[in-house]
């Protein structure tokens, strides 16, 4: 009996994530690698980046760089790998594909592995007669034991041969980190191809030698990849492993969508660029995938970067999947957004200001300023960073593209606004001063004392003509940043249109 993952202390644990970047990485992805990364710097231990690329067909160089680009945006730095290297390199599959021929060799010339000559006709052929049967389809091992002049007349026929590792009887039993033992009938598991006619590895060579030589000790994927775990341990093995150093295995359960369902990358909102570019924090990111399938206990949900390393462990990952809920992590994200500073915060919805037009590239030192004045007045009601686009527009767009939006001022710039605008427009007029508390005395003054106006139908025709919407930051703190020019011309516009 095979035995593979079993727990055991060591002072030099090594994890590793090694994503296949065809696209996006999404948040399953990231969740393992968190988790793998969380341990790692949990035990003060290494954390290794490979990047598995051999299928080229798929992958590419800018998959590959916006995959980098996103675990540094995370805060999920690596010990080992691209743009760092490392004593165990090169850390992309491509680069390695001579050890893995040369491990091919050495399983050849020890009988673990053979040549397959059968065509792919032949194959379907077969598993549909196992199919007819009953049977479960799977390889037959009818390439096993072939003749040489079996071989010299395959060879005739110009068939060119993958590689097939020879599965050994018995079972596997692997622990693992979640689901315990569990017990692998080899008979279950047909031989499975390692090489490619073409020479290129397929993933359960590329990731046994990798893992090997890179000594891998802890390995957390995906649940899908559990099944696959007593074919590398057979590897493992057939490398000559010992079998204290095979990995201890953490096969984590599913990330579920909103409906339900696994998740896949055509998930749009399960792509991690897709929360960057909609204004979450990647704090915020994080602490709420490490919540995806894992506690730290006591009902403790907000967490820091440093405390999540703080506090992992392994064990405390459930069995159960992982189901995205909008809201929570939108909740997490509005309460990171209000422990920023303001200067931080300032510095975070900049991009966003500036994608959209209002913000200079580079910014201009007064436009940084009225960003950083007007951060106070809109980070409470901040639920992500590109909301900020529509509160603070009004500041920053130019007076001749200024607009109001049509549904606000059907609904606010009617008839009766027209005495508000006219008796605001001559009380702030007459300011000599123009601030906060001066600009609400004079008009709680002129609209709620004099005409008698509840602030809500006092103030609302203001906010309209002033910033465009009905929803804005503090009124009062929001003219005072406009300034008294911008503003009385705005009002002036509104009552030229012809409310009233």
């Amino acid at each position: 009996m095979a035995e593979g993952g079993s727990a055991r202390p060591s002072p030099a644990v090594r994890t590793r994530f090694a994503p296949s970047p065809s696209g996006d990485l999404h948040v399953g992805n990231i969740r393992t690698a968190l988790y793998a990364w969380a341990w790692a710097r949990h035990t003060g231990g290494r954390f290794v980046l490979r990047i598995e690329d051999t299928d080229r067909s798929r992958i590419t160089d800018e998959a590959i760089a916006s995959a980098l680009e996103d675990l540094r945006w995370l805060g999920l730095d690596w010990d080992e790998g691209p743009e760092i290297g490392g004593d165990c390199g090169p850390y992309q599959q491509s680069e390695r594909l001579p050890l893995y021929h040369e491990w091919v060799q050495r399983f050849l010339s020890e009988g673990t592995a053979y040549h397959c000559y059968c065509t792919q006709e032949e194959l379907d052929a077969e598993r549909e007669t196992q199919r007819s049967k009953g049977l479960p389809p799977g390889y037959s091992g009818r390439c096993r034991t072939l003749t040489a002049a079996q071989v010299a007349d395959f060879e005739a026929e110009a068939r060119k041969p993958v590689v097939r590792f020879r599965m050994p009887p018995g079972t596997t039993t692997v622990h693992d980190t979640i689901r315990g033992e569990v017990v692998f009938d080899h008979a279950n598991i047909p031989d499975f191809v390692i090489m490619r006619a073409n020479g290129y590895p397929l993933y359960n060579l590329a990731v046994s030698v990798d893992d090997a030589l890179m000594r891998i000790t802890h390995v957390v994927r995906g649940d899908d990849l559990l099944a696959s775990t007593p074919r590398q341990i057979a590897m493992y093995e057939a490398m000559g492993v010992p079998a204290e150093d095979v990995p201890v295995f953490t096969h984590c359960p599913y990330v579920l969508g909103t409906d339900g369902k696994p998740l896949s990358k055509r998930y749009g909102s399960a792509s991690i660029e897709w929360y960057r570019e909609n204004g979450y924090l990647p704090e915020a990111v994080v602490n709420y995938l490490a919540l995806l399938g894992w506690s730290p206990g006591n009902d403790r949900e907000d967490l820091r970067l440093d405390e999540l390393v703080e506090l992992f462990d392994l064990s405390r990952v459930g069995a159960t999947p992982g189901r995205l809920d909008p809201k929570k992590l939108d909740a997490i994200n509005g309460d990171k957004i209000r422990a920023l500073g303001v200067d931080e915060l300032a510095h975070r919805i900049m991009p966003f200001l500036q994608a959209a037009g209002l913000v200079a590239e580079p910014v201009h030192p007064d436009q940084a300023r009225l960003v950083v004045a007007a951060v106070p007045l809109i980070q409470e009601r901040l639920t992500r960073l590109t909301e900020s686009v529509d509160l603070l527009a009004f500041l920053f767009v130019r007076e001749g593209a200024f607009t109001v939006d049509p549904e606000a001022a059907a609904r606010v710039l009617t008839t009766d606004a027209g005495p508000v605008l006219s008796a605001a427009y001559e009380a702030l007029a007459a300011l000599a001063v123009w601030d906060r508390a001066a600009i609400e005395q004079a008009l709680r003054q002129v609209l709620v004392e004099k005409l008698g106006r509840k602030p809500k139908h006092a103030f609302g025709p203001v906010r309209v003509a002033v910033t465009g919407r009905r929803v804005s930051p503090p009124l009062f703190e929001s003219l005072e940043l406009l300034g008294a020019h911008r503003t009385l011309g705005r009002i002036e516009r509104a009552l030229e249109a012809d409310v009233g």
